[in-house]
């Protein structure tokens, strides 16, 4: 679809949007515990079908702004010893054929030296499949990211101001004892499989890609398993993600806010969240949330203006913002309920560190899934929050 599509849905939803708010002001004229059913029935239409909308622009937006990795790929793969594994390995995911593949694995570069099992993904898969991830993970489109080469990145925590002044205080400023000593963090990588399967038949056929049937498989079962990680993993043995830490305004502990009405979130509670981020975060600052959570805020007014705290995309270029700020939704954000965390508000950039390492383990196997043929796909990626005054949650009361 054109960008001209994308407009046009995006003029759906603010017609729906302006409905919505219409509909949503006349039931606050009437007694809240006495609303029409038929007012109710009507906003949840119009919620349920702003929230169909907008899945299918940010969808479309993906495929136009989608490198064209297949057309036009990083690696020119020219490279004889390249070439040569690439033929080879399309092989073995067909028939098995392992016939001098690890020497042409070494000559091409990709092999990962602490490698057990399988062998390595081509260049062309790596590449598709990594760009395509950020398109389909969401903490890898508003996050910073990382690669490495080995099983960990060491970051420095500096908790106090850099050391800076004029030269004339310069003793001052080298001697100072009462400065604040930096730290190391560490961020491990830790193994991600999938399995995913084919029949033979399948890969028999000519018309097959499957370097792109075995990667797309890959990109919908490690994004999904990532991103869940990415916001709730807990650190052990996966990712650690934002919604574990502890509450607290000291270091290592991400500040809670709590909803002003049990089980509810309110206005006020959302521009209490707005405003407890320092001002040199808010300029980059997302908010991130569950789609019942949008769809609560989509009809909370600021008491003071009468206005309205969401405001529609009008454009391609222009995401939908709550005070200003873009909102993206995602599944792994926890539902609008009692003691959940609802909605983090961050500068996600600065406050948390994804790392992936670089490479990607790959073994056949015709025998324990018959009559399907079973890949064993292994990918090491880790991530933790690096600075927790970036980030705030909000807790449903």
């Amino acid at each position: 679809m054109s960008i001209s599509g994308i407009t046009n849905k995006i003029y759906q939803a603010n017609n729906a949007w302006h409905n919505l708010t219409e509909t949503n002001d006349e039931l606050l004229k009437d007694d809240a515990n006495n609303a029409d059913p038929l007012i109710l029935s009507k906003l949840n239409k119009l919620n349920e079908f702003i929230d169909k909308q907008q899945k299918e622009i940010n969808s479309l937006k993906a495929v136009i702004s989608r490198p064209m990795a297949e057309k036009n790929p990083k690696t020119t793969e020219n490279d004889k010893d390249v070439l040569e594994y690439k033929s080879a390995f399309c092989n073995y995911v067909r028939k098995g054929v392992q016939h001098n593949l690890s020497n042409l694995e070494y000559k091409s570069s990709l092999a990962n030296n602490d490698s057990e099992f399988g062998y390595s993904i081509t260049n062309r898969m790596a590449e598709q499949l990594f760009d395509l991830l950020i398109d389909s993970s969401i903490m890898r489109k508003i996050a910073k990211v990382t690669e490495v080469s080995t099983d960990a990145l060491e970051l420095i925590e500096d908790r106090g101001e850099t050391d800076a002044g004029w030269s004339k205080d310069a003793d001052k400023i080298i001697n100072d004892g009462g400065a604040v000593n930096p730290s190391r963090k560490l961020i491990l990588v830790h193994e991600l499989y999938a399995q995913p399967r084919i029949t033979q038949k399948l890969l028999d056929d000519p018309r097959i890609d499957a370097e792109e049937w075995i990667m797309k498989k890959l990109i919908d079962i490690f994004a999904k398993k990532e991103n869940h990680a990415f916001i709730n993993g807990d650190g052990d043995g996966k990712p650690r993600g934002i919604l574990s830490y502890q509450s607290g305004k000291e270091w290592g502990k991400i500040e809670q806010i709590t909803t002003t009405k049990k089980g509810e979130i309110t206005a006020e509670s959302i521009m209490n969240l707005f405003f407890s981020l320092k001002a040199i975060y808010a300029p980059n600052a997302k908010f991130l949330m569950s789609r019942s959570a949008i769809q609560a805020i989509r009809m909370l007014k600021d008491e003071k203006s009468g206005r309205y705290l969401w405001s529609p995309s009008v454009s391609v270029e222009t995401p939908n913002t709550i005070l200003g700020a873009e909102v993206i939704e995602s599944s792994d954000m926890p539902e609008v309920k009692e003691n959940n965390l609802s909605v983090a508000f961050a500068d996600f950039k600065l406050a948390y560190q994804i790392v992936d390492r670089s490479g990607m383990n790959f073994l056949r196997d015709p025998y324990t899934g018959k009559p399907y043929v079973k890949y064993y796909a292994l990918k090491r990626v880790g991530g933790d929050v690096v600075n927790f005054d970036a980030i705030k949650l909000l807790k449903i009361a």
